[in-house]
């Protein structure tokens, strides 16, 4: 298996995405390759320093620019095409394109703009797939729960919702382990009659599909409340759900820990290890990153903020995700839906 990593892209690159990739060397087979992308001296630096120059499972592709975080997704696709994250799509692409040097899984903590425009450009879709979108596991009290998308797709059309919902039921069932994953549209209301036209007009799409385990609207104080598995909604809000509850949970684990150490600091040792236990499983570093669901390959985006712990965790989700198969299980469900109108795709 080869993987693809975006050294470049992110808050803490270059040095924490290479930290990440060189502890993920203790997941590959001697047959695995790790391909890092970007600066080679700083890529090569780094490898000295971690003992790894000659490990035969590790290669460099040099780049000589870079996609900053803030720079527009196309135009930056377009003006830096000697950029990692295009390279790494590239590498990612088509095995008649790529050749010897493809790529079964990229990786990147970059520019997520980028990084979607850049895989659907070079690895295109899946057969049937109208819009890839970015599907996340998050814990909730309940159990996991996959929310999709978070970013990919801002302004979807309702196919792409219904794809989404079949696409999530895939990941959770192939991915999560949930067997029948119960499917919810986010909402503002549990009511059929709230809601936008966007989510008014979904609805009939997912209600009417037997192969959906469609159970209605979902508020988003339900994702906690253990309603659904999967829970649909257009990008831009659930880029915002997803960064709300991240910081509620980093904030409110912080406020407990101090609170009891103010109180009680013997009290703060004892229960140390199960606030640590209990973080642990909403601790985002652990999921890696998030699959772009619907690309013709397997394209993880992770967290902008990642560390190396996340990184690492990355290449162990992206090669089971891998394993799994599930792209091929993403094609043979979608292959039961109407095809809709290129105008509405």
């Amino acid at each position: 298996m080869r993987i693809a990593i975006d050294v470049m892209g992110g808050d803490n690159a270059p040095d924490a995405i290479l930290d990440g990739s060189i502890d993920a060397l203790a997941q590959l087979s001697p047959d695995d390759r790790l391909v890092l992308i970007g600066d080679e001296a700083v890529i090569r630096d780094v490898m000295h320093e971690r003992g790894v120059s000659n490990d035969p499972r590790i290669e460099v592709e040099a780049t000589t620019q870079v996609i900053a975080m803030d720079d527009p997704p196309v135009t930056a696709i377009r003006n830096k095409p000697d950029s990692s994250i295009v390279r790494m799509a590239q590498l990612g692409g088509s095995r008649r394109q790529a050749g010897n040097r493809h790529c079964d899984i990229i990786i990147s903590a970059g520019n997520t703009g980028a990084c979607v425009a850049a895989a659907q450009m070079c690895m295109r879709r899946l057969p049937g797939v109208h819009r890839p979108g970015i599907a996340v596991v998050m814990p909730s009290f309940h159990g996991p729960i996959v929310l999709c998308d978070v970013g990919a797709n801002p302004e979807p059309k309702p196919p792409h919702l219904h794809q989404y919902a079949i696409m999530g039921s895939v990941y959770a069932r192939r991915v999560v382990g949930i067997e029948n994953p119960r499917v919810a549209l986010l909402s503002i209301g549990s009511e059929e009659a709230k809601g936008n036209h966007l989510v008014k007009e979904t609805a009939p799409l997912l209600k009417h599909d037997e192969s959906v385990n469609y159970v209605g609207y979902a508020e988003g104080r339900d994702l906690f409340d253990g309603k659904a598995d999967v829970c649909i909604c257009e990008g831009f809000t659930g880029n915002v759900v997803l960064k709300l509850a991240e910081g509620l949970a980093s904030g409110l684990f912080r406020t407990i820990a101090k609170e009891i150490l103010d109180t009680d600091p013997d009290l703060a040792s004892r229960f140390e290890p199960v606030v640590k236990s209990i973080y642990a499983k909403h601790d985002y570093h652990e999921y890696g990153g998030a699959p772009l669901l619907g690309a013709n390959g397997v394209c993880i985006i992770c967290h902008g903020s990642s560390i190396a712990r996340t990184i690492s965790s990355a290449v162990r989700n992206a090669m089971r995700y891998t394993r799994l198969n599930v792209n091929a299980e993403i094609v043979e469900a979608l292959s039961g839906m109407t095809p809709v109108e290129e105008g509405a795709a």
